[in-house]
């Protein structure tokens, strides 16, 4: 029986909502389901006291644990229509309109929350042993109890997020999706979708590296008023919230208690960043000596090896990665092959779309959708790999609620890094150019540098910019920081033009989640000390990944790593994940001095 052949294609999204005759019927069995369900629980809202039945608990949690499920299906098939064509009319107001009943749902089921929260310790012992897989959902619940407000004030700040915060973020992605840009390729001016130009910024014509990103940085510096203005008032409403209204003593103290690790173990993770970050301008030294130039610039630092601009059919992609993932286990080669079997991969490249690359889980059970825009190069492969392991954590969660199958964001990157180190090992063994083995390796340490490096500066420069919005500070002051921030980063190793002044402005999450990012300098260093383990167990560390992935987010990511033996506040064990790089490093030192030699 021939492989299937597989080609680039839009996703289909029928198996969350099927489409409807007209546009504003979509999704209506599910909102009236809605209705129905916060209905029902608003109904229940008498039983809530200290005395509360085992039974009487259960048969609540069913009722929140299916408002979950509605809204979790309702929301995801806006931002999903929405991020295949940010220009479509139909999907903004559908994601809008889906937003204003979700936070409506939220403020009526709201009660339940605050009740639980409330009740004192001894009242809620025996209701935990009775909710099974909710339990997680239900401590980190409690968690908050300290910094929630009263429900009044809590529903004001609903409301007030859905018209305000979240409406800026939705038209910076607006904004930014429709941006267009032009760069000459071999005496053609082309226009293209941001995806489309960075293809550029990994040439092996250094020329076009700089064009590709003075052209990205000219789009978006001209922008940077609005831009830099829209990120402030994001900034200005998460100090107001979280610090003045909640009482969290940081502004990033609010994400580490969703991710539900301490200020003290990130702030350790964010120090040993730091402490490492010579180790890579120690390694863009030589990458600049391996390429002939005196000093990288900036635009040189994901430059290639090779010349030979080697491209990737999708089908060929494809089957790479469904290889390297069955090489480990075939079970997460399943899981990723339904993606495509199912339609709920888009890999087309087109104006309007998301211009980013993402995954989303959004029911157990139910294969997630993937985005990302494939242009045929390395990195794409990569890509694809990594937003394929997201699917994969998923559908290895699938057996836990609505509510607790997410892992937290600290973990959301281990199968999907683990996945890119699984394509890089299977690429490198089925390679036989020696020029294009050394360049994926080159590759791989690039792609570390942009996941644990870069993304720590990120969460650095937010601190820092939290704290200057607050004290007054303009667009151009915050650019100035970010200028300094990569100064830092780079030390005398590389040239940093002065447009990267505006690099902050052009990356999403900030908007959207401020301080994710450091949950990828978590995962990607997190799967450097796993894989080592992977490499001394062999198969029988098979078990024990997949197993750390099946808990999906029923358990705190410190329960879920010590049961692997590994303790996130200690420095050695983040170290560990650098001495797995420094080994890398060293490795592809000595090819290239066998190279030349």
């Amino acid at each position: 029986m021939n492989e299937r052949v597989y080609e680039q294609a839009r996703w289909s999204l029928a198996d969350l909502i099927p489409s409807a005759d007209r546009p504003e019927d979509i999704g209506s069995d599910y909102l009236d389901q809605l209705e129905r369900a916060v209905s029902d629980l608003e109904g229940k809202r008498t039983i809530l006291s200290p005395d509360i039945t085992t039974d009487e608990f259960v048969a609540l949690l069913t009722i929140v644990e299916h408002i979950g499920s509605l809204v979790r299906r309702l929301g995801a098939y806006g931002q999903l229509w929405f991020a295949e064509d940010t220009h479509n009319q139909d999907a903004l107001s559908f994601r809008g309109r889906v937003e204003s009943v979700i936070a409506d749902a939220h403020n009526r089921a709201l009660f339940f929350e605050l009740w639980w929260k409330g009740l004192d310790d001894s009242a809620t012992e025996q209701l935990l042993s009775a909710s099974g897989d909710l339990s997680y959902y239900l401590l980190s619940l409690r968690r908050y109890k300290p910094y929630t407000l009263s429900e009044p004030v809590e529903k004001v700040i609903n409301i007030k997020d859905l018209n305000g915060v979240e409406a800026l973020v939705t038209l910076y992605e607006m904004l930014t999706s429709d941006f267009t840009f032009k760069i000459e390729v071999d005496g053609e001016v082309k226009l293209l979708t941001r995806s489309e130009l960075m293809t550029y910024a990994l040439d092996p014509r250094p020329e076009l590296r700089e064009r590709a990103y003075v052209e990205l940085y000219r789009v978006y510096g001209e922008n940077s008023t609005v831009l830099g203005q829209i990120y402030q008032h994001v900034v200005r409403n998460w100090a107001d919230e979280q610090v003045g209204l909640r009482g969290f003593s940081s502004p990033i103290s609010s994400r580490n208690m969703r991710n539900d690790v301490s200020d003290a173990a990130v702030d350790v993770l964010l120090d040993v960043c730091r402490d490492n970050v010579d180790m890579f301008q120690d390694y863009f030294r030589m990458k600049a000596g391996w390429l002939g130039m005196e000093r990288l610039r900036r635009y040189d630092i994901y430059a290639p090896l090779d010349t030979s601009e080697k491209t990737y059919s999708f089908n060929e992609a494809i089957s790479t990665v469904f290889a390297s993932l069955n090489a480990f286990s075939p079970t997460l080669a399943s899981h990723a092959r339904r993606v495509l079997d199912e339609g709920h991969l888009d890999s087309e490249v087109r104006p309007g779309k998301y211009g980013g690359a993402f995954c989303h889980g959004v029911l157990p059970g139910i294969t997630p959708w993937v985005l990302t825009s494939y242009n045929g190069k390395g990195e794409d492969v990569s890509t694809l790999a990594h937003e394929l392991g997201h699917a994969v954590h998923a559908l290895m969660a699938a057996d836990h609620s609505t509510l607790t199958f997410h892992s937290s964001l600290p973990l959301a990157e281990t199968a999907s890094v683990f996945s890119e180190i699984l394509l890089l090992e299977h690429q490198l063994a089925s390679e036989s150019d020696l020029e294009l083995r050394r360049d994926m390796l080159a590759r791989f340490v690039d792609g570390t540098y942009a996941t644990v490096i870069r993304q720590a500066y990120f969460v650095l420069f937010e601190r820092e910019a939290h704290a200057l919005i607050k004290a007054g500070a303009t667009t151009d002051a915050l650019s100035e920081r970010y200028l300094a921030n990569l100064s830092e980063q780079f030390g005398d190793a590389v040239d940093v033009g002065d447009e990267f002044r505006h690099e902050w402005v052009s990356i999403p999450h900030i908007y959207s989640t401020p301080f994710y990012c450091y949950a990828y300098s978590f995962g990607q260093l997190l799967v450097l000390a796993l894989y080592k383990r992977y490499k001394a167990e062999g198969s029988a560390f098979v078990p024990k990944f997949l197993k750390i992935l099946s808990y999906g987010g029923s358990k705190s990511p410190q329960e879920i790593l010590a049961e692997a033996g590994i303790d996130i506040a200690s420095p050695d064990f983040w170290q560990g994940g650098f001495d797995v790089l420094q080994e890398m490093i060293d490795e592809l030192a000595q090819l290239k001095g066998s190279e030349m030699s």
